[in-house]
């Protein structure tokens, strides 16, 4: 991104929320790649357009294989959070996150989580769930848990269209055919039977000290709250992405030229967010939904999950179904109890941790 884009975005950003916390994201590829003195110099632009009533909030996502102390030192400063992708131990990381010459990343990832813990910036383990360690939640979780100490964690489940492996599940509400996915990618069921395991050993002994997306956007759905994850959002459309060259799209997961929205050198950004165009991707998610899902007793806390991920028929023959649909109507079922019992915890004003005694 040249200085160009880059201070056209910082000064629109920041004029388009004048009050309040803005929050300025930077994620790849790898966005350590653009060296220190860029963000160096966003920074400083943040301070030139930002207003008395603004308070700004930094994140960043890295696999960490840059990170040394100069790095952290700056994250501390500017209490930046940090998502720091590691897959689990480092046979499984290692599996898919190699370099250029074949050589696994996990040392230097390990080590760049490391030296964020030691120079105590907010960090956030970023674990892609593929065919790796999808047989291996028990394994994985422990690991983040036991032996790096990791606080805030989420689970993303790798699915990738078109590499030659045929979705085969018959008379479980999805038809096969359509949807082919690399073999890389965590089988639908597979994915719902690591969410629930780790949920089990969590919420027996683990809640309220270590902090998993996952399980806490689901808690909001039971507790009648928005999601905090556009994914599982009834609608979405405000999780757009900017390019390098300065082009506005409606999601990170559709960078294709229809969700183009324009460039903001060219058009404001508050008006592409705005615009009909955006408005009109965000509903499509609620009201292109299958007549199965609309039926299904935990669209509360699914809403039909990613639109990217929504590429199989129902065995009506209807589009959009979500490959992970059986994953994650396994999870959610398998979660109900529990969940039931956290959200009325909180609504009497108790602690959610309570639910340890109970179980």
């Amino acid at each position: 991104m040249n200085a160009e884009v880059l201070e056209a975005y910082i000064r629109q950003r920041l004029a388009a929320q004048p009050v309040g916390e803005v929050d300025i994201a930077w994620q790849g590829g790898e966005p350590t790649l653009m060296g220190l003195d860029f963000f160096q110099h966003s920074l400083e632009l943040v301070k030139k357009y930002q207003k008395p009533e603004q308070q700004v909030a930094y994140s960043l996502q890295t696999n960490g294989t840059l990170l040394d102390d100069a790095w952290c030192r700056f994250f501390r400063q500017d209490k930046f959070l940090v998502g720091l992708s590691l897959d689990g131990p480092d046979e499984i990381h290692d599996a898919y996150r190699v370099s250029q010459v074949g050589m696994g990343s996990f040392a230097k990832a390990r080590r760049g989580y490391e030296l964020l813990k030691e120079y105590g910036v907010e960090t956030n383990i970023l674990c892609a769930v593929h065919a790796a360690n999808a047989s291996r939640p028990l394994e994985t979780y422990r690991f983040f848990r036991d032996t790096l100490r990791a606080q805030f964690i989420q689970f993303i489940p790798i699915v990738e269209r078109g590499c030659g492996k045929v979705v085969e599940s018959e008379g479980k509400g999805i038809k096969a055919g359509p949807g082919l996915v690399s073999l890389h990618s965590v089988q639908a069921e597979e994915y719902g039977a690591f969410l629930s395991q780790i949920f089990d050993e969590w919420a027996s002994r683990d809640v309220g000290k270590v902090f998993i997306q996952n399980f806490e956007t689901a808690l909001a759905s039971w507790c009648g709250l928005p999601a905090s994850v556009c994914a599982f959002q009834e609608v979405c459309g405000r999780s757009l992405v900017l390019e390098h060259n300065g082009d506005l799209y409606a999601c990170d997961h559709f960078v294709v030229p229809e969700y183009r929205l324009g460039n903001i050198l060219e058009r404001p950004l508050v008006d592409m967010v705005r615009s009909t165009q955006q408005t009109r991707f965000g509903l499509e998610k609620r009201d292109r939904l299958p007549t199965d899902c609309q039926k299904c007793g935990v669209l509360f806390a699914c809403h039909g999950e990613c639109p990217r991920n929504r590429f199989l028929q129902t065995t009506d023959g209807e589009e959009g179904l979500n490959y992970l649909c059986p994953g994650y109507k396994l999870f959610f079922t398998h979660v109900k109890g529990p969940m039931q019992h956290m959200a009325e915890l909180l609504r009497q004003g108790r602690s959610a941790s309570e639910i340890m005694r109970i179980l």
